[in-house]
């Protein structure tokens, strides 16, 4: 395990090192009027090359990951707003079940992949066994520990194969992720997003940017890449998700 302030080993494919402390977090939107023409304009083509990734029989997986409150489902929602949804489909991934449990923790997400001419989103992903897996205890040291090789392993084996992939980190402030979190807790149609484990994530910040930053060293890839995103403005986000996306299966 890399000391606080020291950074894992790298893969020795890594087309360059990522760090969350580059991340300019005072990015934003400021002209809401452009904001929606490019966003419009950014669903259009979106659909468009969903359309030619059905059609070429081409696979993609988009991975989201990032700060809990920093946007995720929001920027999936306008990811996909436009996109045929016999196209993709959205796997939302939370505690795995009993059944799968007692398989590799990887088995799960196998049967997940995408078919042929299919996207397949991740609202979460297998990264969840080096972050918060690993913070929580959940696995043992040695086990995150091997999965750094088994992840990257696990997606070489889909980029071989074919597979487009790109993975998003969205990050924020600490003060951003408060006020958020106390917008929720008062929004009846957002309450239900809140529990106890979200202000107990927050309290072990330190443990969890380890974490994410090791992470980052060690399966940022050319085939796998991961796009750090500036989230304290969910505009802003947005429209560097869809962009980005839009390189991928354009």
């Amino acid at each position: 395990m890399a000391r606080k302030g020291q950074r894992g080993s790298r893969d020795v494919n890594s087309p360059g090192s990522l760090s969350l402390a580059d991340v300019d977090l005072s990015q934003k939107v400021r002209d809401k009027k452009a904001y929606r023409e490019e966003l419009k304009h950014l669903q259009r083509e979106l659909f468009r090359a969903q359309i030619d990734l059905y059609q070429q029989h081409r696979r993609a997986i988009i991975v989201f990951e990032g700060w809990d409150a920093s946007g995720k489902g929001g920027a999936i929602k306008r990811l996909s707003a436009r996109m045929d949804p016999r196209g993709y489909k959205v796997w939302p991934i939370s505690a795995p079940s009993e059944a799968e449990r007692r398989n590799h923790y990887l088995w799960r997400f196998w049967q997940r992949v995408p078919s042929r001419g299919e996207l397949a989103i991740f609202d979460r992903s297998w990264y969840g066994r080096v972050l918060v897996e690993r913070v929580e205890g959940l696995a043992t040291p040695a086990e995150w520990q091997r999965a750094y090789e088994e992840l990257n392993a696990f997606e070489r084996m889909l980029t071989d194969d074919g597979v487009r992939m790109v993975k998003f980190f969205i990050h924020l402030d600490q003060r951003t992720q408060l006020e958020r979190f106390r917008a929720r807790e008062t929004d009846p149609l957002k309450s239900y997003k809140m529990s106890p484990e979200d202000w107990r994530n927050r309290e072990k910040w330190e443990q969890y940017e380890e974490a994410i930053q090791e992470m980052l060293d060690r399966t940022h890839r050319p085939d796998a890449p991961w796009h750090l995103v500036a989230g304290n403005d969910k505009k802003h986000a947005r429209l560097e998700i869809l962009r980005r996306s839009l390189e991928l299966l354009g």
